[in-house]
């Protein structure tokens, strides 16, 4: 589908807020990506992961000032990040506390707002505004079809325990390798300078698939079904399979589908 010039969605999020002269540090030390680096005013993606680097919630970081961060993740992920972060806080000089925020997304949008690539369209997410009046807004079957389309994890969907962050494609959006230490930095540093995942995620093109559906090419189970719109399957699908090949789930023919740019 293609949206209109400007196009405004709910957005439903959970905010953890992370303040104090120690906040930056324990950030650095704790998640995946170089949070140190940010200005004020600036965000990126980023990754909680266990040891064995399954993700336990991602999040996108925005820089509220020198030493204030306001982290946000998933609806159902709010106490989790604030859980894991207290238990991990030790003598850290931080406030670590849930926050009630609004939240929605302009998408073909690119200016004053939180940067948001997960639609594959240019789309900022705005904080404690109401959306400009007369803008079209688009539904959540609609936002949903942008998601998919892009190839863009969800957690619950395509980020569970059982993915690594390379599989659903994260490292390179959420992930320094050049920052130091985090819970997980050892198994993805491994994995990516020695050797390589095993399966990705692609965008298929099928009628009637169903989230769970196994996946087979000649015969063999080659991977399964993690989203589903009209027309089409977000998947993992095994590396070795080519682009072109013609798949089988649940006896509808599946092609894969050129993703739209995150």
């Amino acid at each position: 589908m293609e949206t209109a010039s400007t196009t405004f969605a709910y957005r439903p999020r959970a905010f953890v807020g992370v303040a104090g002269p120690d906040a930056e540090d324990l950030l650095q030390r704790m998640v995946s990506n170089d949070v140190a680096a940010l200005a004020p005013g600036e965000s990126c993606e980023a990754l909680l992961l266990t040891p064995k680097a399954r993700v336990i919630a991602p999040m996108r970081v925005l820089r509220r000032g020198d030493d204030d961060f306001l982290l946000l993740t998933e609806p159902e992920l709010g106490e989790t990040l604030r859980d894991e972060l207290l238990r991990m806080r030790f003598a850290a000089k931080a406030q670590i506390e849930l926050e009630e925020h609004s939240s929605h997304l302009l998408l073909g949008e690119s200016g004053a707002g939180v940067p948001n690539d997960d639609y594959g369209v240019p789309a900022v997410e705005v904080l404690d505004q109401d959306p400009p009046e007369g803008l079209p807004s688009l539904s959540d079957e609609d936002l949903e079809r942008l998601r998919v389309e892009a190839g863009t994890p969800r957690f619950g969907n395509e980020i569970d325990e059982r993915v690594l962050p390379a599989e659903a494609g994260l490292v390179d959006r959420a992930v320094s390798l050049t920052k130091g230490c985090f819970p997980g930095q050892e198994p993805i540093a491994r994995l990516h300078y020695r050797g390589h995942a095993n399966r990705g995620l692609r965008v298929l093109e099928v009628d009637g698939a169903q989230v769970g559906a196994e996946i087979v090419r000649e015969g063999k189970v080659v991977g399964r079904v993690t989203s589903v719109v009209p027309g089409r399957a977000l998947a993992y699908v095994r590396t070795e399979v080519p682009e072109d090949a013609v798949l089988d789930i649940e006896g509808a023919e599946a092609r894969h589908a050129r993703m739209r740019p995150a």
